[in-house]
C-alpha cells in the first residue's frame, strides 16, 4: 500500500504521519532511503537547502512523529527497527553549526557529504536516547556502497561516461544496494543491537567525528528548532 510522502516539505511529512495513524497499524520497521546528490544551490518549500533539507531534516522530522508508534510496536525479544541510509561520503563530511544551510560558501559536494555526517550523528544520538528510555526500538545507519540509479543525474557528463562504461563492473545493482538495509530490517543476528554503521553487511567503524557526543547533542537541538519540534531529549544526559 502507498502513502505519499514528500520528504522535502514539512507539510508533506506532517500529513503523512497523520495518514499513516489513521490506520491504527503497528510500525516495526522504518527505513530513511530518501536522498538528493549534488544538486544545485537550491531551497526546499521550507526555505532549507535542499541537500540537509531533505537528506536529513525531513528524515529527522518524519523519524521523531512516528517515534512513539515505534515504541509501541516494539517488544522485549522483538524490537522495532529504525534504518538510516548514510553513505561513504560521510567520512569527508564537515557539520557547519553555525551555517547548516551552506549559505556562506556553496558547494554540492560539501553540502551533500555534509547531509550524511548529520545522519550519521542522528542516528548515534537517537541510539542513545532510545536505550536512555528503555526503549525497546533499535537505530542504525547503513552504508549501501557505490549503487547505480538516478541519484547520480547531478554529476559531470565526464562521470555520467564513465558512470556507463563501468556500471556493470564497479556499481552495485539496486538489489545489492538494498541488502544491508534489509539485513539491518529483519536480521535475527541485528535483533537488539543498536547505534551501529553497517557496509556489506557487517558492523564497521564510521569516522571519528560522528562520535563526538557533544556534537550529536548539538545538532539534535538545532535541527528540533529548524523542524519545530520540543527537544525532550534537553532533559537526558
Amino acid at each position: 500500500e502507498f502513502l505519499y510522502c514528500d520528504l522535502a516539505s514539512m507539510k508533506s511529512i506532517r500529513q503523512f504521519v497523520q495518514q499513516f495513524r489513521a490506520k491504527n497499524c503497528p510500525l516495526h520497521v522504518l527505513v530513511n532511503n530518501a536522498g538528493v546528490m549534488l544538486v544545485p544551490e537550491r531551497k526546499t518549500e521550507d526555505g532549507f537547502e535542499e541537500h540537509f533539507g531533505l537528506n536529513y531534516l525531513g528524515h529527522f522530522l518524519l523519524t521523531n512523529l512516528l517515534l512513539d508508534m515505534l515504541k509501541q510496536s516494539g517488544t522485549h525479544s522483538h524490537n522495532a527497527r529504525i534504518i538510516t541510509v548514510s553513505s561513504a561520503t560521510h567520512y569527508v563530511g564537515k557539520l557547519h553549526l553555525n551555517d547548516l544551510q551552506s549559505r556562506c560558501s556553496y558547494s554540492p559536494h560539501g553540502a551533500y557529504a555534509q547531509s550524511k555526517l548529520a545522519l550519521v550523528l542522528f542516528t548515534y544520538r537517537l541510539q542513545h536516547l532510545l536505550t536512555a528510555n528503555g526503549s525497546h526500538v533499535t537505530a542504525n545507519v547503513v552504508d549501501p556502497g557505490v549503487v547505480n540509479t538516478e541519484l547520480y543525474q547531478h554529476v559531470f557528463w565526464v562521470v555520467k561516461v564513465v558512470k556507463w562504461m563501468t556500471a556493470w563492473l564497479c556499481f552495485k545493482t539496486p538489489e545489492e544496494g538494498a541488502s544491508t538495509s534489509i539485513y539491518a530490517a529483519v536480521s535475527p543476528e541485528m535483533e537488539g543491537a543498536g547505534g551501529c554503521y553497517l557496509y556489506n553487511e557487517e558492523r564497521t567503524k564510521s569516522a571519528d567525528i560522528a562520535y563526538d557526543e557533544e556534537l550529536q547533542r548539538r545538532l539534535w537541538t538545532e535541527s528540533c528548532k529548524m523542524v519545530g519540534i520540543s527537544d525532550e531529549a534537553s532533559r537526558l544526559p
